[in-house]
């Protein structure tokens, strides 16, 4: 008992707070290496779960914010539907109309603009050539 007494009268210098320290980061340090090589499902089971779980949680996150985004544009689309209709009743709207435009009319337009019977070959020239 006169060893333990002594040792507490003692007075605490620097060095040895720090190697106390030192040590029971160590010991703490070996004993979670060694509950990750006891224990794989604290090693990879925990981080693999919890990265599923987060991720999940953050993709919810980003697809709300996108269904957010998504409901205020049809929103604004409805307020611009809304008011042209209001505008259509007073007339302002009737102004314009789109051409109606077929296909056909357009391969026969384009037939007669260009000839594909009468060409002549024109060469191309190479990038390295010059004139």
């Amino acid at each position: 008992m006169t060893t333990v007494e002594t040792a507490m009268n003692q007075p605490k210098n620097a060095s040895s707070i720090e190697a106390t320290a030192a040590s029971t980061f160590q010991n703490s340090a070996a004993g979670f290496k060694r509950w990750g090589r006891k224990s794989p499902f604290v090693r990879y089971g925990v981080p693999m779960i919890s990265l599923t779980v987060f991720g999940a949680l953050g993709l919810g996150h980003l697809l709300q914010g996108s269904k957010d985004i998504a409901k205020v544009k049809d929103d604004q689309e409805w307020e611009i539907i809304e008011t042209r209709k209001a505008l259509s009743r007073t007339g302002p709207v009737e102004a314009y109309k789109p051409k109606k435009i077929s296909l056909e009319e357009e391969l026969k337009a384009l037939q007669g603009k260009v000839d594909i019977n009468s060409y002549e070959y024109k060469r191309i020239p190479k990038p390295n050539e010059v004139k």
